[in-house]
């Protein structure tokens, strides 16, 4: 918003600002390989809310007309959208340029990007960790200070667990916020959606404004509110009942650095006035849960494949793709339809029992992640010895607080509360709510920004140095 603001005044061209993020990439993205493409020739003759301001879009999820889309992976290796997304078209008309794609993991089945494609995205926090997924480029670009915000997906955590580890701001919106239009309505079985990552609240809120709503033929439509996303997260919260759980559903207990991170977000939350106690909520069994999110994944991820296999005229196989996306093809092959139904009846059961919860609450607090990110090239370790059902406990447990939402189609938010300083790596607090809940996320959201700023805080890779 600062960079709309300065080129609307006349004190800078979007000529300039363009220039500066094209140094800023080529200045750092050698330490972190978060961009793999940009594109020269963009620029924008729309007069919109953000005239000017540059961006980088994941590579995945979004087509940009003329453009090479990837998806992180071999089997697609040199494909060129025939077309603009409805989100791209509406990015132009809101003045954003478009500088070039970001890196994801392949087919963006992991909260790690480490590709075999293109290589692995290094945490510009400390280079020795992940960057986190699926949206690992498009975080790593924004925290290294390239551009001051980039698109990302979100499938089980792919906007929040890189937003976390980077340091960053990163809300996932409710199912059918964002038009996943023209080719699809839903983006595996609904589990997915756009978003973004940035630093600042308002940039986020802005984004938001600026792409929302739907398009004839889209399967949801939410009303458009009374005031904007921007002025929401502007404005106090009022006092707000916050449901805690501190440890994941799996059994398995955070590490000590997050819950200290957690205790702390606690404590600046009832200083605020607001009302916060323990709170799991009850989804029923963990590996029921998993298992469900796999049929979407699995069923979802074959049929990718399949399209982009007939589409490229390449082989199904260890050369085209990793271990992991060979295993949920297989998969995704052995499921029924009954199988899908099954998921389907699940998916319903959490959803209604999250309903019954948010009755209680307004927001349920739990840490991003419950872990620090893992060190480059340990997460994939072992991926050869795993089948389908093996490969997604693997990412669940990496990252078992996020998919929640998704299941749901609810809002999620990470926001950059904590820090490790014997790592030097950022820690989120992620926050969830019922449907069509954003506009109190980000009052709460703004209101924790101006309490505990994060915005001096700067990574060890920033352009800006």
């Amino acid at each position: 918003m600062g960079l709309a603001a300065l080129i609307t005044q006349g004190e800078v061209r979007p000529e300039e600002v363009k220039e500066a993020a094209n140094k800023a990439i080529e200045k750092v993205n050698g330490e972190v390989s978060a961009v793999i493409e940009l594109w020269q020739d963009e620029h924008s003759n729309l007069q919109g809310p953000l005239y000017g301001v540059p961006m980088l879009v994941k590579d995945l999820g979004v087509s940009v007309s003329g453009r090479r889309n990837e998806l992180g992976s071999r089997l697609a290796a040199g494909y060129v959208s025939a077309q603009d997304s409805v989100l791209t078209q509406k990015m132009r008309q809101a003045g954003l340029v478009m500088l070039g794609r970001t890196t994801t993991p392949e087919l963006a089945t992991s909260t790690t990007t480490e590709p075999s494609f293109n290589g692995g995205t290094r945490n510009p926090w400390n280079k020795r960790y992940s960057a986190g997924g699926s949206s690992g480029g498009s975080a790593a670009a924004v925290a290294s200070g390239m551009v001051p915000a980039a698109h990302a997906t979100d499938g089980g955590g792919s906007i929040r667990v890189p937003a976390a580890v980077n340091g960053l701001f990163g809300l996932k919106p409710s199912r059918g916020r964002i038009s996943m239009g023209p080719e699809v309505d839903e983006v595996w079985s609904g589990l997915a959606v756009h978003g973004f990552v940035s630093r600042t609240v308002r940039d986020s809120a802005a984004l938001l404004d600026a792409v929302q709503g739907n398009t004839p033929g889209d399967p949801f439509i939410i009303a458009a509110a009374h005031q904007t996303l921007r002025e929401c997260a502007a404005q106090e919260p009022g006092k707000l009942k916050i449901g805690v759980m501190t440890h994941p559903l799996n059994g398995q207990r955070s590490e000590p650095e997050v819950v200290a991170a957690l205790e702390q977000t606690i404590g600046q939350l009832i200083a605020l006035g607001h009302q916060v106690e323990e709170a799991a909520p009850d989804i029923g069994s963990w590996d029921a849960f998993v298992e469900m999110n796999t049929r979407f994944w699995a069923s979802n991820t074959a049929a990718w494949i399949d399209a982009l296999a007939a589409m490229m005229n390449r082989p199904i196989n260890a050369d085209t793709l990793e271990p992991a996306n060979l295993a949920l093809w297989r998969l995704g092959h052995e499921l029924t339809a009954v199988d899908m139904i099954g998921a389907m009846h699940m998916r319903n059961a959490v959803t209604q029992k999250m309903g019954l919860f948010y009755q209680q609450y307004d927001m349920l607090l739990t840490p991003a992640l419950p872990a620090l990110p893992v060190e480059l090239g340990r997460y994939n370790l072992h991926q050869g010895n795993l089948d389908g059902r093996g490969w997604m406990h693997q990412v669940f447990d990496q990252s078992p607080f996020t998919a929640l939402a998704n299941v749901c189609g609810t809002p999620a938010m990470s926001v950059p509360l904590g820090f490790s300083p014997a790592n030097h790596l950022p820690i989120g607090m992620q926050f969830l709510a019922g449907f069509n809940q954003e506009p109190v996320l980000l009052q709460l959201a703004g209101q924790l920004e101006r309490a505990c700023p994060w915005g001096d805080r700067k990574p060890a890779v920033w352009a800006g140095h």
